[in-house]
């Protein structure tokens, strides 16, 4: 092959090798590139900015609401020593407007109370704790202030009204502490590291209440954290009567040790607020008088 033709071939393999590397990624400089139109940021609008700031709330969400049992003693500091029965009956007796009488609002569950001679009713499959007999629902128990000791989450029925009662106690130097307190419809409770998450129904079809309770240090109190209003996973249509479908049952044991959990998220980690979301702590405080305040 003559020296002319063989230095041409040389050429073109070399630019075919260089074609190569740069399809392979080497031809990449590094530089920026434009990512194309993006949205223009809008800041929050305030309104009213003449308005003087409230000082003080309109309504008692009742945030640190905490109370000593009074009657109750914790054996050696173990909670699980504690008889659920009896913290309900130390409630009663602490509350007689709204559980003696004719008039009493939770007269019922006083007078089935006689039903929980053999203790809380266990849970049992196809059945709904707390319709009939003892109105003390199954305890359960968990760390949920990060102490490493359990706390005790109970609930038990308020009745006739057909409501639920949501409790958490600790346990520090033999006695008992109420640090959480709610009443409400339930579709649902969960608990979830330091929270307690409770799900009620809404009049809205295909949405559903969430209130989250949190620990807080600072309070020694389960503080209510959000207050959301969520859209279902159900199929329902504006106009329609389904209710919205209960979640998955809380990850936590009834009266079993808990497995351990990972370290606790910072309070900034709470569930996100998705788009439907809206906080309406101030409106539910005026609207459900079933809200323990």
């Amino acid at each position: 092959m003559p020296a002319s033709r063989r230095q041409r071939a040389v050429r073109r393999t070399a630019c075919l090798l260089l074609v190569t590397a740069a399809l392979a990624g080497c031809g990449d400089d590094g530089r920026l590139r434009g990512a194309g139109a993006t949205p223009t940021a809008i800041s929050p609008a305030r309104l009213w900015p003449e308005l003087t700031p409230a000082s003080s709330p309109a309504f008692d969400l009742g945030e640190v609401d905490t109370e000593v049992i009074e009657g109750v003693t914790v054996p050696g500091g173990d909670i699980r020593a504690v008889d659920p029965v009896a913290v309900v009956r130390a409630e009663i007796a602490a509350h007689p407007d709204d559980y003696e009488g004719d008039a009493a609002p939770f007269r019922e569950t006083a007078r089935r109370m006689a039903d929980c001679a053999g203790g809380p009713r266990t849970a049992e499959p196809g059945a709904r704790q707390g319709e009939d007999g003892c109105p003390v629902l199954e305890p359960y128990y968990r760390d949920l202030t990060g102490d490493g000791r359990e706390e005790l989450t109970l609930g038990f029925r308020l009745l006739p009204e057909k409501l639920t009662a949501v409790r958490v106690y600790t346990a520090g130097r033999n006695r008992l502490t109420r640090i959480m307190a709610y009443d409400d419809a339930l579709s649902g409770v969960e608990l979830a590291r330091r929270s307690v998450i409770i799900r009620s129904p809404s009049e809205v079809a295909g949405y559903e209440y969430r209130l989250q309770w949190t620990w807080d240090p600072d309070q020694r109190a389960m503080l209510l954290t959000h207050d959301e209003m969520l859209r279902t996973h159900t199929s329902a249509r504006p106009g329609s009567s389904a209710s919205p479908r209960p979640p998955d049952p809380a990850s936590a044991s009834p009266a079993s040790p808990e497995p351990s959990v990972s370290p606790e998220p910072s309070r900034s980690s709470a569930p996100s607020v998705s788009p439907e979301s809206r906080d309406l702590s101030s409106a539910r405080s005026s609207q459900s008088p079933a809200v323990a305040r």
